[in-house]
């Protein structure tokens, strides 16, 4: 079975998580998939293949005779689909032979060349889409479709290999796929999140990250007594925002250029808060931007008074580099591996974060691969039949490489 054929399924299957929740998993429903997960795995011959009260899915592939001292690699994906639009009822429309010139996805939105430039590049394959009421799910039921594709092929061919790890992780668009994630069960030496962007992407830098969030207390007085007495809460939020690089947001910066971006702020006169994400790849800057925010709140302190304002900082992942380039193989490896298929690999810094990232530190080195998709987390979403079949073609070919080590 090619990858699309198990794609559009598993697209269909609702799945979204949800921040509010204090459950693992942040929703029952991402047990749809993992279980029938696991019964696909078990059906293609990985007999080990099993779903946790969490729902992680693990399975392995035991080495060909043989080749049981070569390293043991792993593959990642995860189950969940963004919170940005909606992942219910997903009706994914197949495009056939696709002419290179704008799609009409429907609820009046049209996937345009003007804006996805690639699009022209995609002419003469089959071009998946949703139908533009919601997104289509490519991040990262792409990436699960590769890879249970890949165990298949290698059952199936008897490609000769290590040991094979697979695992599918819940909650990863929420920021929790790692959390629960048990590296030991896992088994793997190393490990690829393919949860990437187009076929040949190639990712082993991230941003630093950190959630801020400032609480601020007023002090109301009646308008008409306010003089020098009054702190109007609001206005200090804004103040506060005011103090920031005015050039230093999202809009504003590309590729290794960090940001504060803010994401939510309200108040009243008694009362505010205002919310940032803080990003940088540059651990230096990243923790410049860090001591920007603390200098801020004790300016602000000292102009209104002692706890005017509280600032609390959550660090929520590093950069993966500094735990990747020690052991630049397995770029190395996925770079080869993506050139021996016929495509020049595309090596760039995500101005994101991965699970990847979190199980670097946590000990499991794990870059990050394409998965042939792109406009995610929203409706213009898409990914093409070649582009998947390519990506299984990559990973099978890492698997190669390393039976040779």
């Amino acid at each position: 079975m090619r990858a699309y054929e198990r794609f559009i399924e598993y697209v269909k299957i609702h799945t979204m998580g949800c921040e509010e929740s204090e459950t693992v998993p942040s929703t029952v429903r991402q047990f749809d998939l993992s279980k029938i997960l696991v019964e696909e795995l078990k059906k293609i011959g990985v007999e080990n293949a099993f779903c946790d009260d969490k729902c992680y899915v693990y399975a392995s592939i035991p080495a060909t005779a043989g080749y049981e001292n070569t390293p043991s690699v792993g593959f990642i994906a995860h189950v969940d689909t963004a919170l940005d639009f909606s992942g219910e009822n997903v009706e994914p429309k197949i495009i056939e032979n696709y002419d290179g010139n704008d799609v009409e996805l429907g609820s009046g939105r049209t996937l345009k060349v003007s804006e996805f430039s690639h699009l022209k590049s995609l002419k003469g394959r089959t071009l998946i889409t949703a139908s533009g009421d919601t997104l289509l799910g490519a991040d990262d039921k792409a990436g699960v479709a590769e890879i249970v594709t890949l165990a298949e092929r290698l059952i199936n061919e008897n490609i000769p290999h290590g040991k094979i790890c697979i695992g599918f992780t819940p909650d990863e668009e929420i920021g929790r796929g790692a959390d629960h994630f048990d590296i030991k069960r896992f088994g793997a030496d190393f490990a690829y999140t393919v949860d990437g962007g187009p076929e040949g992407e190639v990712v082993y830098e991230n941003f630093n990250a950190a959630g801020a969030r400032f609480d601020i207390t007023g002090v109301s007085i009646h308008p008409g007594h306010a003089k020098n007495m009054m702190v109007n809460a609001a206005l200090v939020a804004c103040e506060i925002n005011s103090m920031l690089p005015a050039g230093d947001t999202p809009r504003d910066t590309e590729a290794y250029e960090g940001f504060y971006h803010l994401c939510d702020m309200k108040g009243s006169v008694t009362e505010a808060t205002i919310e940032y994400i803080v990003r940088d790849h540059s651990a230096e800057c990243y923790a410049a931007r860090l001591a920007t925010l603390r200098h801020i709140e004790k300016l602000i302190n000292e102009k209104y008074g002692e706890g005017t304002v509280k600032l609390t900082i959550k660090e929520q992942y590093r950069n993966m580099a500094e735990k990747i380039i020690p052991c630049m193989h397995i770029v190395e490896t996925a770079l080869e591996a993506s050139r021996s298929c016929g495509v020049e690999p595309v090596i760039e810094p995500i101005r994101g974060g991965t699970d990847g990232a979190r199980l670097s530190f946590e000990g499991l080195p794990c870059p990050n691969l394409g998965t042939g998709g792109y406009g995610f987390h929203g409706p213009y979403e898409h990914i093409t039949a070649e582009g998947m079949d390519t990506v299984v073609d990559i990973l099978t070919e890492i698997v190669r490489i390393y039976s040779c080590k």
